[in-house]
């Protein structure tokens, strides 16, 4: 038989010694994370949550310094519950996505209420809480409590993919991943696992340029045996954003405090502060529309330029107006003013304004004081 031919032969199904090979990989080349315990200690099911929401379509760079900081503030899920939710929110600010935020304080009350600070052990339990989905129940169930189950994230959804060489193009492909990635979990170290596959594909199967003569797994990869693995996984082409425009009030009080406005709970931004807006279209308003609906009445001074800012479903362009305003200016009734509030300039990194409305605010001030 021809050297070729020999390289086609079928490779030997991923299993058992595949996860060895792994397992051992992970105890010389795990990545060391705030939120993971030292090698024989007992996982901590609070640290692994609060890392898990904050993770979400977050980088661990990003994560990390937030991570630290939520733990002084609040080292227990007990603590945590009993803070108000303003200063989560403030605490938060820069994560974005701030749905998790309200969530992370809602699913603490739960968890101090319903089951005396203690996180439930199963999948099941987990998924009544707020803001856990199947990913995080599975991740912290498998991770915290050694429960035999398949948490996956996009990195071991990129490794599964590979290792299979499964064609089936993403989101589609999700449950064939979910089913390939179960009949790889040991009944021992359930959680090195996960967490070993999220660490290979993090910095070894990584999205482009995957490093296949490194890998533990490269034996058995079918992806790499077919020289596909920087291909995989496909993905169904994303749907092009839409636009969307607005245009922001930034009124600053002659003693430096700023007009801030409480958005409503639900929806999006729900319950930060953001800059008094004309609500967002597909179009943009007309000028002399867009003033009709200022927060206040002032001289409205247009600001060169415009702020954009891309959320996952949107893109956002605001036009920018600045008033400077007397200290006994008050918000007219369209804006709603028992959820307006003046705040000092210099107690702006202390709220819970996302980091949207301090570009705005950065936008309009940088111009003034130009």
């Amino acid at each position: 038989m021809s050297t070729v031919a020999q390289k086609q032969l079928p490779l030997r199904p991923a299993g058992p010694a595949t996860v060895e090979r792994l397992l051992r990989w992970y105890d010389t080349e795990r990545r060391d994370l705030p939120w993971r315990t030292a090698e024989g200690d007992r996982p901590d099911a609070y640290r692994i949550w609060l890392s898990e929401i904050m993770l979400q379509q977050t980088t661990v760079k990003a994560v990390t310094p937030y991570f630290h900081a939520f733990l002084r503030r609040w080292p227990t899920v007990k603590k945590l519950a009993s803070a108000d939710l303003d200063e989560v929110l403030a605490a938060w600010a820069g994560l974005g996505y701030y749905t998790r935020a309200r969530n992370l304080h809602k699913c603490a009350a739960t968890i101090a209420a319903d089951y005396n600070g203690r996180f439930p052990r199963t999948e099941k339990e987990l998924l009544k809480l707020p803001g856990i989905g199947p990913y995080t129940a599975a991740a912290i169930a498998a991770i915290a409590f050694g429960a035999r189950t398949a948490p996956v994230d996009g990195n071991i959804e990129r490794v599964v993919c590979r290792l299979f060489a499964l064609q089936l193009p993403l989101p589609a492909a999700k449950p064939e991943v979910k089913r390939f990635a179960e009949t790889l979990v040991p009944a021992s170290r359930p959680g090195d696992f996960a967490q070993a596959l999220m660490d290979l594909g993090a910095t070894v199967c990584t999205p482009k340029r995957p490093s296949c003569l490194t890998c533990p797994l490269q034996p058995d990869c079918h992806a790499s045996a077919k020289g596909i693995a920087a291909e995989l996984p496909r993905r169904a082409p994303k749907a092009e954003r839409p636009n969307r425009y607005g245009h922001a009030f930034v009124a600053l009080r002659e003693d430096g405090q700023v007009l801030l406005r409480r958005r409503p709970d639900a929806g999006l931004l729900g319950g930060m502060l953001e800059v008094p807006s004309t609500d967002w279209k597909p179009a943009m308003l007309a000028v002399g529309t867009a003033r009709r609906t200022a927060p206040l009445d002032a001289e409205w001074w247009p600001v060169p330029g415009s702020v954009i800012h891309t959320f996952t479903h949107f893109r956002l362009e605001l036009c920018v107006y600045l008033a400077v305003v007397p200290l006994e200016a008050s918000p007219n009734l369209w804006a709603e003013p028992d959820r307006c509030r003046w705040i000092p300039r210099r107690k702006l990194d202390a709220e819970a304004v996302p980091s949207l409305m301090r570009k705005v605010i950065a936008h309009a001030l940088k111009w003034k004081d130009a």
